[in-house]
C-alpha cells in the first residue's frame, strides 16, 4: 500500500502549508494583539532616516525606553532580562511608567513587556528598556514631514496585549492621526 506521502503532490502540498504556517503565524500574533490589545498613547522622540531597501521609516524613542529607577525596579536585572512596565496615563493621556517588575503583573494592571538593554550603575538614575516599538514604516516622502514636527506633539498609540506584548497602532499629532500601521 503506498503511504500518503510518497506522492510528490502530498509532498508539495506539505511544503506550501509549512511555508504559509510561517509567514502566517507571526501575522496572526501581530493581529491578535492589534485587535484585542488595550490601546496605550506614548510620548516619543521622532528620527527619520532612509534606507534604500527597507523605504521611509521613523524611528521611535518612546520616552518609556529610559525608566527611572525611582518607580521600583528589581535590583537583581541584568541585560537581556525580560521585564513588564506598568503604565498609567498622566493628566494629559500619556502613559508613564508607574513600575518595573520581574513578572507580569497579576492584578490586571497595563503592563509592557520589555528587555533590559543597559542596566543602571551605582551612579546612573535610569533603566533602559527595549520594547521592539523602534521603527514605524511610513510612505515615501512623509518621514521628512514628521521630523520636522515639534518633537512634544508627535505620540504613538500602541496596543497592549495581557501577556505585555505590543505592537503599534498610529502616529498621532495634536489629536490627529498622522499614520496608520496597517499590522502587514
Amino acid at each position: 500500500m503506498k503511504t500518503l506521502l510518497a506522492s510528490p503532490w502530498a509532498r508539495w502540498g506539505l511544503a506550501g502549508l509549512l511555508q504559509l504556517a510561517l509567514v502566517g503565524l507571526p501575522l496572526a500574533d501581530r493581529l491578535q494583539v492589534h485587535w484585542f490589545g488595550q490601546e496605550v498613547t506614548l510620548a516619543l522622540r521622532p528620527v527619520d532616516p532612509r534606507d534604500l531597501l527597507r523605504g521611509d521609516y521613523v524611528i521611535l524613542n518612546p520616552e518609556i525606553q529610559l525608566v527611572d529607577v525611582g518607580v521600583g525596579v528589581p535590583q537583581d536585572l541584568f541585560g537581556g532580562d525580560a521585564v513588564w512596565v506598568v503604565v498609567e496615563p498622566d493628566g494629559e493621556g500619556i502613559s508613564r511608567a508607574v513600575a518595573v517588575l520581574s513578572a507580569p503583573p497579576a492584578d490586571g494592571r497595563i503592563a509592557l513587556k520589555g528587555q533590559v538593554s543597559r542596566t543602571s550603575s551605582p551612579t546612573a538614575d535610569t533603566l533602559r528598556i527595549d520594547y521592539g516599538l523602534d521603527a514605524f514604516f511610513v510612505p515615501e516622502g512623509q518621514g521628512l514631514e514628521i521630523e520636522r514636527m515639534p518633537r512634544d506633539r508627535v505620540r504613538l498609540v500602541v496596543a497592549v496585549s495581557a501577556d505585555g506584548r505590543s505592537a503599534p497602532l498610529r502616529l498621532v499629532a495634536d489629536g490627529e492621526v498622522l499614520l496608520k500601521d496597517s499590522a502587514f
